[in-house]
């Protein structure tokens, strides 16, 4: 008789990789949107629809760039064109790389609809990022039995990053 815990260690394995690739593609377009956002922020007065489809164009190019890659690696790594299973995979992980435009979008929108400025709207978005990053780090820490203190320093840390990101766009003047 075999043991079917076995089974389930390797299902809730496999599940954990995949929502770590998942968290993964968030945390980088996390990075990149601050470094568009920024940019949009310092470059004067875009506009909303502007600001818009940078923010979008920028997503969808992350998510093309994504599928791109996994889709042209799988036949190199296991000498096979990748199958519907893959390919459902691969949306599936690539996903908060389009979704991570959500937040962004919905603050220009309404900027948009006239309840903030669009500067405001861009900022408020890069401190946004910059906090989804921090909590996130804090939510590793916490999920690996870390403590309080550790896992909002892991969250700081994470925040400093972001803020690094935010740095380099500032120091570079846009």
């Amino acid at each position: 008789m075999t043991d079917g815990s076995a089974g389930q260690d390797t299902g809730a394995q496999e599940r954990a990789a995949v929502w770590g690739e998942r968290l993964k593609e968030r945390i980088y377009a996390s990075l990149t949107l601050l470094a568009v956002l920024v940019g949009l922020a310092m470059s004067g007065h875009p506009s909303h629809s502007g600001a818009a489809v940078a923010v979008a164009v920028t997503a969808l190019g992350l998510w093309l760039a994504t599928l791109v890659a996994d889709l042209q690696a799988h036949p190199v790594a296991h000498r096979s064109r990748p199958g519907a299973r893959e390919i459902r995979h691969v949306l599936f992980v690539s996903s908060p790389l389009l979704t991570s435009a959500v937040g962004p979008l919905l603050l220009i929108g309404l900027s948009a609809a006239g309840a903030l400025e669009l500067d405001t709207a861009l900022w408020v978005s890069v401190y946004s990022e910059v906090a989804a990053l921090a909590l996130w780090g804090f939510a590793g820490g916490r999920s690996i039995g870390a403590g309080i203190l550790r896992a909002t320093v892991t969250g700081v840390l994470n925040a400093v990053i972001g803020l690094g990101v935010v740095g380099v766009k500032l120091l570079a003047g846009h």
